[in-house]
């Protein structure tokens, strides 16, 4: 059985290709399988991490009856949204 190719063709034009690019040019040869291997899987991982996290503060919004207030109005948390400032801050913790 043959193994499975793949050809990446980034367009450099594309700010997001070119960082890729240049990240991906950076591995040493050999380990350039093992490094898309770890990344993808590494996403996987992140994307079922926030989900986990999502989920548990839902359900701690839930049980302590959160409620979100300013001067004008008083406004419950939606259970079906995680806050922008929550999600910022888990964005931020993600870059550490």
């Amino acid at each position: 059985m043959t193994r499975p190719v793949y050809s990446f063709r980034p367009n450099l034009k594309n700010p997001e290709h070119q960082r890729a690019w240049e990240k991906f040019q950076s591995v040493p040869e050999g380990q350039k399988s093992q490094y898309l291997v770890q990344a993808i899987l590494e996403k996987e991982d992140r994307k079922w991490l926030e989900e986990v996290i999502q989920k548990t503060i839902k359900e701690s919004v839930r049980e302590l009856g959160i409620c979100g207030t300013t001067e004008q109005s008083t406004t419950k948390l939606s259970l079906e949204e995680i806050p922008d400032q929550m999600m910022d801050f888990l964005s931020q913790m993600e870059n550490l």
